[in-house]
């Protein structure tokens, strides 16, 4: 069985001003555990609310979602998300950030220090732990933000554009510790970005989406030796999947 299973998922927003909405329709999508699957598609066409709707933060309309054969009814601490935007608590220190979850789910205080230490060492924030947020680097705040959502030790790590506000370099060297991270904690991630190389570059497969209401145009498996490294963002086969994945998302906005 795959871990997350969506079979004809809809999603239709509607108030009483306006006409109802769909976000998505017709949504298939399996994805099977420890994989890393990227979501990619022209703004508005539903990635972000996929990812909400297996977060349980936003309810399905039609069709059916399961995580683990279960439906998802709601927010579980299994199912973390990254948001673009870091949402640390700017009162509470990195340490105080990352013990947030284990503290809410009434975790011993030497059980939370423990888990704590081992995610701060595992995104590389050793001796900032006393840090405020106001204090770190974008880069930084990103690393507290993804230590805070592995504190829960999530099956499921959901993250919606995490590095599209960083620069360059930052961002390519985040790509690389999230690539490790994942090899570490064996959790399958969901990666929505609006890079093409990007997603080719962490993903074992793409899935491209279609304009609203999102449907999936394509799914392009990577077979890409892992580790990866810089020096195959020039290969043949790296620029193969690009241009393969690109032509899926411009065919789409042309027809528009």
């Amino acid at each position: 069985m795959p871990l997350i299973d969506a079979r004809s998922v809809g999603k239709i927003y509607s108030n009483g001003n306006s006409e109802p909405t769909a976000a998505l329709q017709d949504f298939d999508l399996q994805v099977e555990a420890n994989e890393f699957v990227s979501i990619v598609g022209p703004s508005g066409c539903g990635k972000t609310t996929f990812l909400m709707m297996v977060a349980g933060l936003e309810s399905v309309t039609s069709g059916y979602l399961m995580l683990e054969d279960e439906p998802v009814k709601g927010p579980d601490p299994g199912h973390a998300i990254v948001f673009q935007e870091y949402l640390l608590f700017p009162w509470r220190t990195v340490q105080q950030n990352v013990e947030f979850g284990p503290e809410v789910r009434g975790i011993s205080r030497k059980q939370r220090r423990e888990i704590v230490e081992k995610y701060i060492s595992m995104v590389g924030l050793l001796g900032f732990e006393k840090r405020y947020p106001h204090e770190l680097s974008g880069g930084m705040k990103q690393k507290a933000a993804i230590a805070r959502a592995l504190a829960n030790e999530p099956k499921v790590l959901l993250m919606d554009e995490p590095f599209a506000s960083l620069d360059a370099l930052t961002r390519e060297t985040l790509q690389q510790e999230l690539l490790r991270i994942w090899q570490q904690t064996e959790a399958t991630v969901l990666f929505v970005t609006h890079s093409i190389s990007e997603a080719v570059y962490l993903a074992d497969k793409v899935v491209v989406m279609g304009k609203r209401p999102g449907k999936i145009r394509g799914i392009a498996k990577i077979d890409l030796p892992r580790p990866r490294s810089s020096s195959m963002l020039t290969s043949t086969e790296f620029v193969g999947y690009e241009r393969y994945i690109r032509e899926l998302v411009w065919d789409d906005v042309q027809k528009s």
